[in-house]
């Protein structure tokens, strides 16, 4: 019996993706050749797809499911400029996303984990066209064919009321991911929670005075956490200072250059190194609040 193939787990968060490309595309090609999936870029007129700005559009609007129900497909569309021999352009974005990008989703923008999750039905339907004027009627077999694929469509833009039977799968921070039975027909997808109205806001406060001068950081507070770029940064300047000293104006694209030369193996030692910064931030961050709660007055200023 053939092993059932399991969702990897994702090697940075969903944040870290989304706010650094370099990030982003490394652990996409990880993540396919875990999965044993192909992987490469699509090129549409002649130009390479942007695949992170296409993530980064989808997610920021709750994810491909979310973004087909609620029809907000042109809004990530026109975050591309695509040259006007490229027809059907929304179908080819959405068909290399769902085959890039769907599994990627469900691991680092929902979380998922085990088994993998098929997309929605609303992902994978296309609108039916029109019968036109003058075609003769459809066979019974094929009308009721019809009907099947138009389902999700008819569920996705008109009212109906009718009992399902189902599962939740996983549950994320936003909702579920549910497997619902619907006459003969099984489906995967995402409930969203839908949010209370909130209550009627007071009127704003006046905007405060303009400050003089830059507030001073306070010398106690923590220092920052760095990004996986900026210890690779921190390592490789020095380098630079004693093999070409007079080219310091240089330093930030060499170093830019070498970044995305760097092969995926060897980025993730720096990737550990910003994971390991970001949980020491985290803490100290905590120590550093319980002192101003402690000693407010010590420590203003």
């Amino acid at each position: 019996m053939a092993e059932k193939l399991l969702y990897p787990p994702p090697l940075l968060s969903h944040e870290e993706v989304a706010n650094d490309r370099a990030a982003f595309m490394d652990t996409l090609r990880r993540f396919h050749s875990l999965m044993g999936t192909k992987f490469m870029i699509p090129v549409i007129g002649g130009k390479e797809m942007d695949l992170h700005a296409l993530y980064v559009e989808v997610t920021s609007r709750g994810g491909l499911a979310k973004v087909m129900e609620e029809r907000k497909w042109r809004e990530v569309m026109a975050r591309f400029s695509f040259p006007a021999t490229t027809t059907s352009a929304s179908y080819v974005l959405r068909r290399y996303y769902l085959s890039l990008l769907h599994h990627y989703e469900q691991v680092y923008f929902f979380r998922a984990h085990g088994a993998l999750l098929r997309p929605a039905a609303s992902a994978l339907t296309k609108t039916p066209r029109r019968k036109m004027r003058g075609t003769s009627d459809q066979s019974p077999a094929a009308a009721e064919a019809g009907k099947r694929m138009a389902l999700p469509e008819r569920l996705g833009g008109e009212p109906c009321s009718f009992s399902v039977t189902g599962s939740i799968d996983g549950k994320f921070e936003h909702g579920y991911l549910v497997t619902v039975k619907i006459a003969a027909e099984t489906l995967r997808g995402v409930l969203y929670r839908v949010a209370p109205p909130p209550p009627a806001a007071a009127p704003p406060p006046p905007p405060p005075p303009p400050a003089r001068g830059r507030r001073r950081r306070d010398p106690a507070q923590p220092r920052p956490n760095r990004s996986a770029y900026n210890f690779f940064f921190k390592e490789k300047h020095p380098e630079l200072k004693a093999t070409h000293p007079h080219r310091e104006r240089e330093y930030s694209r060499m170093i830019g250059d070498a970044w995305n030369r760097l092969a995926a193996d060897d980025k993730m030692v720096y990737y550990r190194h910003s994971a390991e910064d970001k949980e020491r931030y985290k803490r100290e961050m905590q120590e550093y609040n319980e002192r101003l709660k402690l000693a407010p007055s010590t420590m203003a200023g």
